[in-house]
């Protein structure tokens, strides 16, 4: 009898090939992962920072510190669209869907809250950088997105995901 580790901690007698079907099928390996949230964060980052530039060029004229409103909106949209992708696709998860999306609303608080908090800073420093105002934000938020999907693939295998039963 063959002992197996599964997602909770708990290990538990199975018979070989049970064992050998049940973690290939139901658990998918970390670069299968890594790989379908990256191809969903790719369409996720264009959709987002497209919100953002849509935003940008519609509120800067309006307000002083247009592009930080504007980081903040294009994130809510951003954010369930992404949901949706990573849910169906990247984890496959059999939960609920508005616990799932609290949760995912709740890493992409902490992500958004720094953001909003890293370009007031780093859009004069673009600027000065690169001598161009108009741009700077753009530049910018370029920038902060990067750092954003590192923290946002762990919070929501770890958060979002990482409690709901993974889909047959």
């Amino acid at each position: 009898m063959l002992r197996i580790r599964r997602r909770t901690g708990v290990s538990a007698p199975v018979d070989a090939p049970f064992a050998i079907m049940t973690t290939t099928t139901k658990h998918p390996t970390m670069p299968t992962t890594l790989l379908r949230y990256l191809a969903v964060g790719a369409f996720n980052t264009a959709f987002g920072y497209g919100c953002f530039a849509l935003f940008t060029l519609l509120l800067t004229p309006l307000l002083a510190y247009g592009y930080v409103l504007a980081s903040l909106l294009a994130n809510l949209f951003a954010i369930t669209f992404s949901f949706l992708g990573y849910k169906w696709f990247v984890f496959k998860t059999h939960g609920n869907y508005l616990k799932e999306w609290i949760r995912c609303l709740g890493v992409y608080t902490g992500s958004m809250l720094l953001s909003a908090a890293v370009l007031p800073v780093l859009v004069p420093i673009v600027q000065h950088q690169t001598g161009n105002a108009h741009s700077a934000p753009y530049i910018a938020g370029a920038i902060v997105l990067v750092f954003s999907v590192v923290f946002s693939f762990f919070g929501h295998r770890h958060i979002s995901f990482g409690g709901s039963k993974p889909s047959p």
